[in-house]
């Protein structure tokens, strides 16, 4: 009996001992980065979006929605004005009001211990390797994060939109270029940007500058992290509701793959290239493809066999992909997905009536490239409203069936 209890102890003083081991080299270096960002920050100056940069690109189409849009800003602002004027007088005249609010309502907190509201640039990179040396940003997306509300906005940038890209002429000369570009003369490879955030931070820096986009953090993947994400989580599920053939159209289009309509549950090799699909019909129609693929993930990670996992998932993949978000802040944000509505996660693009396709000249190719033209004014006047949370309005129907 005496032995027994000797073991016993023993075992549980191993036990014990292992608790200690574990916390020692596991939590506390955790609890002591918890705050610490994964990556470079932006740290970005403060621009203001110049009217003038390039050329004004082609005029708005005939009674776009965004003119419309702009028009009424234009008139809120004037109406805002003389508002202000008439509560300063009242508020001089009457200043018990003041003191003693009988309509005052508090503002309710944010959900997750999370700020008010939090923008990240969410940028996927079209290089299968194993590193992030070069790489253009195939995907270009804005992620207004609301905890209070609490809802998400992600907004599409077309990535062949020209656009006054700074901080690298000094060296090399070049001063315009594709948005995705920014990303790609920002990369380590290139050498060409030595700044805060590296090619995150040039793309930032760029939109900023041409189109007053304040981002608070960033979050960048590549071909090869996407598909082994996908297939860590058990592959996604979505149904096409028309057939979506990526097969070649020509000796130089990489073949996608045929996926007809119905039911589909892809692993991260099918989810790839069913996003990347867009030599069969438009760049519109291709990012609502990704939407849905982006719709897929949210389910399966808001899934009961999934969520539970994401820590352990996020660790797993912290050295695969870039981003200065803290492990603190990745846990507010995973704290949110469960209490999002699918009414309150909104996918949005801008708005195709105000694109027209152009031609500019690359100095970093020698030769002219397709390009998007546009109204930049108007892009400017809807990024802002973005930020405000004004636009786009709730949708009639979710963006995620």
């Amino acid at each position: 009996m005496k032995n027994k209890k000797i073991i016993y102890r023993t075992i549980l003083f191993i036990i014990i001992i292992a608790l200690l081991g574990f916390a020692i080299v596991w939590v506390l270096p955790l609890f002591k980065n918890w705050n610490k960002p994964l990556a470079p920050g932006l740290d970005l100056p403060t621009f203001t979006a110049n009217p003038n940069l390039i050329s004004t690109q082609s005029q708005t189409t005939n009674n776009a929605k965004p003119t419309d849009i702009s028009a009424k800003n234009s008139d809120q602002k004037e109406l805002i004005t003389d508002t202000s004027t008439e509560q300063e007088t009242d508020i001089k005249s009457t200043p018990e009001i003041i003191k003693n609010p009988i309509d005052a309502t508090e503002t309710p907190s944010p959900y997750c211990g999370g700020p008010e509201t939090m923008m990240v640039l969410a940028l996927g990179i079209d290089t299968r390797a194993d590193n992030y040396l070069y790489g253009l940003a195939d995907v270009i997306r804005l992620v207004r994060v609301d905890f209070v509300t609490p809802k998400v906005t992600v907004l599409s940038m077309p990535r062949d939109l020209w656009v006054e890209i700074p901080e690298i002429a000094d060296n090399y000369g070049i001063t315009e270029g594709k948005l995705n570009q920014s990303y790609f003369y920002g990369t380590e490879g290139m050498g060409y940007y030595h700044g805060p955030g590296g090619a995150p931070g040039l793309m930032a820096r760029t939109l900023a500058l041409n189109f007053g986009v304040h981002v608070d953090h960033y979050g960048t993947v590549n071909m090869l992290t996407f598909e082994k994400m996908v297939n860590a989580l058990g592959g996604i599920d979505l149904y096409l509701p028309y057939d979506v053939d990526g097969r070649p159209v020509d000796d130089k289009t990489e073949d996608m793959g045929f996926f007809p309509a119905g039911h589909h549950h892809f692993n991260g090799d099918q989810a790839l290239r069913f996003s990347r699909i867009r030599k069969v019909d438009t760049v519109f129609d291709r990012m609502d493809r990704q939407t849905m693929v982006l719709c897929a993930l949210k389910d399966k990670l808001n899934s009961p066999s999934v969520f539970p996992r994401i820590p352990k998932l996020i660790a797993s993949f912290q050295d695969s992909l870039i981003t200065d978000l803290s492990p603190a802040q990745i846990s507010e944000l995973a704290c949110l997905l469960p209490k999002l509505s699918r009414e309150n996660i909104i996918f949005t693009s801008i708005p195709k009536e105000i694109l027209k396709p152009g031609r500019a000249y690359d100095e970093h190719r020698q030769n002219t490239t397709f390009i998007w033209e546009a109204d930049y004014n108007i892009i400017r006047d809807l990024i802002t409203q973005f930020q405000a949370g004004t636009w786009p309005d709730q949708p009639k129907e979710p963006s995620c069936p």
